[in-house]
């Protein structure tokens, strides 16, 4: 039985953390979804975000949405993507004492798609990999109005999802980034940065991925 989302306010580095829960029931997993970036108006209600938080609530995980430092009630600035991780790893120690050591997926959209690399890597070093990552038009290269980069190496099964008409993150930008990991790119024509009229694709893409 799924049970209403909840708004939780939960202790960070640097104060409150707000997060909305999305809960099956009985999970089998939990994942951890993050939003794009703080200054350019993302926040966790984005569209994306919460596409993939109901993707993998369809699949028997208990999605977390937190918003990055100093969107909605969650405390602290904006921090490049260095303090963003650190709550991140924040919010999935106190998901694993709420809800059991369950396998991790780690998801992200746009600058939460980077900071989630940069999640995974730090869950690696202290021998707790995710399970899987799902990156939708990560932030890779140099982004108009932001700043350069710097994405780190994922594993070779993670889903990356980009569109062929991202003006915001070109795709030539997450083709240079994957072609020496040798990391497939699955490429939705006619998707802007957004995603506008093809949120349903990301669904299915993912929803395919894990059941097979």
């Amino acid at each position: 039985m799924r049970l209403p989302p909840e708004h939780l306010l939960l202790d960070g580095p640097v104060g409150k953390i707000e997060i909305t829960v999305e809960n099956p029931g009985a999970p089998r997993g939990i994942a951890l979804i993050a939003h794009p970036h703080p200054l350019f108006g993302g926040g966790n209600t984005n569209k994306v975000v919460q596409t993939l938080a109901r993707t993998f609530n369809h699949l028997d995980y208990v999605a977390l949405r937190p918003n990055f430092r100093g969107v909605g009630r969650s405390e602290g600035r904006h921090d490049d993507g260095n303090g963003e991780t650190a709550d991140l790893l924040a919010v999935l120690a106190e998901a694993k004492c709420r809800y059991g050591n369950l396998p991790v997926a780690l998801a992200g959209f746009s600058f939460g798609a980077y900071v989630q690399t940069r999640v995974a890597e730090a869950l690696l070093e202290c021998g707790h990999p995710a399970q899987r990552l799902v990156l939708v038009g990560t932030a890779s290269g140099f982004v108009e109005g932001a700043r350069r980069y710097h994405t780190k190496a994922v594993p070779g099964d993670t889903i990356v999802i980009h569109g062929s008409e991202d003006a915001t993150v070109p795709l030539a930008n997450v083709l240079e980034w994957a072609r020496p990991l040798e990391l497939p790119v699955v490429v939705v024509p006619g998707a802007d940065h957004f995603f506008h009229r093809r949120l349903h694709v990301i669904r299915e893409i993912v929803s395919r991925a894990w059941r097979h």
